[in-house]
């Protein structure tokens, strides 16, 4: 099955001439293609686009700069490192995230009951991946979520950092909230059914780093199989391939991301939000075959080993409640996902995978 890519700009184009619903309901082309936004979230829980706001060279200018810093020493990256914060901010090392697959006794039996083409690496500990973390947009004044809504942490040297950063994430964050218009259009629920949700949300520019050279033996796992809390994931295109998804019939597919595209992946918060309709995306990036050709290519050119994933979670706001939407509510299912905050939600989520220690190490 091949996941569909969707072109942004006439949704984009329609949004700047108007904002009436009634004009929306009108336009049949773009009706149509919010049905097959949605359609394509639940039956896939990924989705390819293109927005003309996301160029290729701005993909570029962030990965370019993402390299020179894992490349630093890593007595050097551990200076942006915040454990105290649960890892929302700064730097987290290789070695201290957990997958999902290795504590969650109830996906370790679905994994053993997957067809052998299905299932996915087995990962031998923590995932030898670095991340930094870097929060997007507007904070809240007031929050009970204080250490989901940090102050960014800057590494000395990187005098673009931040408006490199910001100006990545602020685009990326934008395309999420298109498709998430889109979404709601397509399923049924006013238009701004999401992104009133998202307003002043933890968004958070997370590019991971994984040393090829030291980890580039082929089936190495640098995030083993586990689904995103937050609500939509964004990534621009990695110059090396390795990301494995999983559609709702459980096939396992190898993501090609075209030049000049972006790739959306549904989240945890998404899933609660329409009562399972669409349903978290399960995924994992281990070295392949592709990967290896691909460390061959760069190793001729002279270029840098690590693989930098371009990737940005977008987030329900940390104080809003999540909860089964519109006629979502009506969902047989819907008891299955009852009132959280978004905050409460994510830190249980953090504590599983070992982000976030004990109240007593937070305070």
């Amino acid at each position: 099955m091949q996941i569909p890519v969707i072109d942004l700009a006439p949704y984009l184009e329609f949004s700047s001439n108007s904002s009436s619903a009634a004009d929306l309901e009108a336009n049949s082309n773009l009706k149509s293609l919010c049905s097959e936004v949605s359609r394509t979230l639940k039956e896939t829980g990924a989705l390819l686009v293109k927005d003309p706001r996301c160029s290729a060279e701005d993909n570029d200018r962030f990965l370019d700069m993402m390299e020179n810093y894992f490349e630093m020493p890593d007595d050097f990256k551990r200076q942006q490192e915040r454990p105290q914060l649960h890892y929302q901010v700064g730097v987290t090392p290789e070695g201290v995230e957990v997958p999902r697959s290795l504590v969650d006794k109830e996906m370790q039996e679905k994994l053993r009951s997957m067809p052998i083409e299905s299932q996915p690496s087995r990962p031998a500990g923590p995932d030898p991946k670095w991340r930094y973390m870097w929060r997007v947009g507007l904070r809240p004044s007031s929050t009970r979520f204080k250490e989901l809504n940090s102050e960014p942490v800057i590494p000395e040297g990187f005098p673009a950092w931040k408006d490199t950063m910001d100006s990545w994430g602020y685009k990326m964050v934008s395309a999420i909230e298109v498709v998430a218009e889109m979404a709601a259009v397509g399923f049924g629920l006013q238009k701004d059914a999401f992104t009133s949700l998202m307003n002043q949300g933890p968004h958070l520019l997370a590019p991971t780093g994984s040393n090829l050279k030291r980890h580039g033996q082929m089936g190495t796992v640098f995030a083993g199989y586990h689904y995103d809390l937050n609500f939509l994931t964004i990534h621009g295109r990695s110059r090396f391939p390795g990301l494995n998804i999983w559609l709702r019939n459980g096939q396992k597919m190898e993501v090609k991301v075209p030049v000049g595209c972006l790739l959306i992946q549904t989240g945890k918060q998404i899933e609660w939000l329409t009562a399972g309709a669409c349903i978290a995306g399960m995924h994992e990036v281990a070295v392949t075959d592709r990967t290896i050709e691909a460390m061959k290519v760069a190793s001729e050119k002279n270029r840098s080993l690590w693989r930098v994933s371009s990737t940005l979670f977008g987030h329900i706001a940390s104080d809003a409640v999540l909860k089964p939407l519109g006629h979502f509510a009506e969902s047989p299912i819907a008891s299955k996902y009852p009132p959280m905050c978004a905050g409460e939600f994510v830190e249980l989520e953090l504590a599983i995978i070992n982000l976030k220690g004990s109240k007593e190490e937070a305070s």
